[in-house]
């Protein structure tokens, strides 16, 4: 959200802008809002390297962006901003509320440096039921909602959804099995056996029976869950009284998993419907924003956000920022509950309404309860943003102290604001690859981590792969010529000892930047024992940490998720040459063969999931050929 109070980043500022930098920059604002119409749009504010530094909405543009040749008028934060500032863009809208959707989609696109961020844009799961198939199946679903079929969420995480679709199998009994299983088999699997599928795949329910279980999932899901659980009990004593016992028992446990889902959502509302729920808890620069999900009053789940802001910004525009990025790709439900009122909150309705009209949904309202069940589940909200804020600030403390520590140890000139951690994984020289994470005071940047599939080193020589990840990192980068985009960390830390340290020196110093970067080789030590770390600096000897020290933990943190993820990558990468080499062994299937499956189904993991018919429509593959590659994959049938 644009506002008078810009909103800044949280990186560290001079008391005092240089004033040249400042005049230079006003000269340049002032330049090219002669040229602007008082008419609505979205500006952008760039460096002289062409980097977005703050994109903003406005109702007029021409005032708005002559609120900036006020220098004095200014925080200090805001004077560097316009010092840095060397040219403007501008798109032209028809209304302001086209203006602030605009707005939201360019800074999740650009992330400038002076905007409030919402780091985490990740989409949510959903709950997915394929409405196509005469006998349906429950799924879990992530990405565009395509599908002809009934969709139910979002839920706060991958985990929810899981807990959610197992429980909801014992309580309703439907199949989870692929379309291509399904048609293939020929008797029970062990859900049918375990009592969390009723097996229409071999004919053991019809479809009108199947059909009336789907009839009893739709209303739960709904938010209809004590009718269901009534008619259940019903047919649990129908089956007692006629002492058909077994039946009975599977009613009961069936009440049993739905009462179990309610006590693992630990809070529904009635008469709530389809929420979100939006609480901010705030100290200083730091801020929570706690997101809760309710479908038909059933808590989905929840999730904490942690914006990028300054102490600065007025709570009301950090929180308007955030509902106008977190909705740019999300569905928006009809009601959203905060914890306060938002600035220019009439516009804010106006753009999700019309956003939400685009994807066939309603009007939205943003409201702030005073009192009622929407006071309660928002008191709920702002209780478990205070925990998860307090939780953030500990952590963030600590391991500001940690990275603190670390300049004095490493003899670093600069605080490290970028951490890149190396690792490299194979198994006996297969399949290697080279992970990069990335750290920041934040925590881990997990949209910068990086996979290099290593191509050209031999695979007996270690550090043969470090010099080729450390060539693809690097690549075209030269003193004099820095690819735009290209972002240096303040740290490179080196899984490997001396050898691995000399071959990432040799890479660097032949691109002319080994004097620009701290680089730090991180060895296991003697016996490879966890406390007993080596670190390796070029010019000063190998040295040990206590195996207390809290910096050492911090940096072995660090060291075991460039492990976690390089060694997660190979593993993957493993098991899908493993299936192509496995289609290899098959008799008649040749390179041609492979390609056409590969390129009819998209991926290996299709290909092994697929039925005899599903196969038998691939070009070039007879029905002798289907049933020996299905058969390849399902011995045990």
């Amino acid at each position: 959200m644009d506002s008078e109070n810009d909103q800044l980043d949280t990186g560290k500022s001079p008391e005092i802008v240089p004033s040249g930098g400042i005049a230079t920059g006003r000269s340049y604002i002032t330049d090219f809002a002669k040229s602007l119409p008082d008419t609505p749009g979205v500006y952008r504010m760039l460096n002289k390297e062409g980097d977005v530094l703050y994109v903003g909405k406005a109702k007029r543009l021409k005032r708005r962006v002559m609120n900036y040749i006020r220098i004095e008028n200014l925080p200090v934060r805001l004077q560097r901003m316009v010092s840095e500032t060397r040219h403007m863009e501008v798109v032209h809208t028809h209304t302001e509320v086209e203006a602030l959707l605009l707005e939201s989609n360019l800074i999740k696109k650009l992330k400038p440096r002076y905007n409030i961020l919402l780091r985490d844009d990740k989409t949510f799961p959903y709950m997915y039921l394929d409405t196509t198939h005469d006998f349906p199946r429950l799924d879990k679903h992530r990405g565009a909602k395509k599908g002809k079929g009934i969709f139910y969420g979002p839920f706060a995480s991958a985990g929810a959804v899981n807990r959610t679709m197992a429980i909801l199998q014992k309580a309703f009994m439907l199949r989870n099995c692929t379309d291509s299983n399904f048609d293939s088999r020929s008797r029970p699997c062990l859900q049918y056996h375990i009592k969390r599928c009723t097996a229409p795949c071999v004919g053991y329910v019809s479809k009108e029976e199947y059909k009336s279980q789907i009839a009893d999932l739709k209303p739960f899901l709904d938010g209809k869950s004590d009718t269901i659980k009534a008619r259940f009990q019903d047919k649990m004593h129908e089956a007692s009284e006629a002492q058909d016992y077994e039946r009975a028992a599977v009613y009961r446990d069936r009440i049993q998993a739905m009462s179990q889902l309610n006590v693992q959502q630990d809070v529904n509302v009635e008469g709530i419907g389809d929420a979100d729920v939006i609480a901010c808890a705030r100290e200083g620069n730091m801020s929570c924003m706690q997101v809760f999900f309710f479908r038909g009053g059933q808590n989905f789940g929840n999730k904490s956000y942690f914006p990028r802001h300054t102490e600065e910004d007025d709570t009301a525009d950090i929180l308007a920022s955030f509902l106008a990025q977190f909705y740019e790709n999300k569905p928006i439900p009809r009601k959203v509950f905060v914890s306060e009122a938002v600035n220019d909150q009439t516009l804010l309705v106006d753009a999700l309404s019309e956003r939400s009209h685009k994807n066939g949904g309603t009007r939205v309202d943003i409201v702030v309860p005073q009192r009622g069940a929407g006071k309660r589940v928002v008191d709920f909200a702002m209780q478990n943003a205070k925990s998860a804020l307090s939780r953030k600030q500990a952590v963030s403390m600590k391991d500001r102290r940690c990275l603190d520590d670390m300049v004095k140890l490493f003899e670093m000139g600069r605080f490290p604001e970028r951490i890149e951690v190396y690792d490299n994984s194979h198994v006996s020289g297969t399949n290697m690859v080279g992970g990069m994470i990335v750290s920041t005071p934040e925590g881990f940047q997990k949209s910068s981590y990086r996979l290099f599939n290593i191509k050209n080193a031999d695979a007996s020589d270690d550090y043969g792969m470090m010099r080729e990840v450390m060539q693809r990192r690097f690549r075209n980068v030269t003193p004099d010529n820095v690819p735009k985009g290209t972002v240096f960390p303040d740290l490179l830390l080196i899984d490997g000892g001396r050898g691995q340290l000399s071959a990432v020196r040799e890479v660097l110093q032949s691109l002319g930047i080994w004097d620009d970067l701290y680089v730090v080789a991180i060895s296991k030590g003697p016996d490879r024992n966890a406390g007993r770390e080596e670190f390796h600096i070029e010019g000063r000897d190998t040295f040990v940490l206590p195996h207390n020290n809290g910096t050492l933990h911090y940096l072995q943190n660090l060291r075991d998720e460039a492990h976690r993820f390089a060694i997660g990558s190979h593993r993957a990468r493993r098991g899908k040459a493993a299936i192509v080499s496995s289609l290899d062994s098959i008799e008649g299937i040749g390179a041609k063969k492979k390609k056409a499956l590969l390129h009819y189904f998209g991926s290996v993991d299709a290909v092994k999931n697929a039925g005899v018919e599903d196969l038998k429509n691939v070009e070039g593959i007879s029905s002798k050929i289907a049933e020996k590659i299905y058969y390849s994959f399902h011995e045990d049938i």
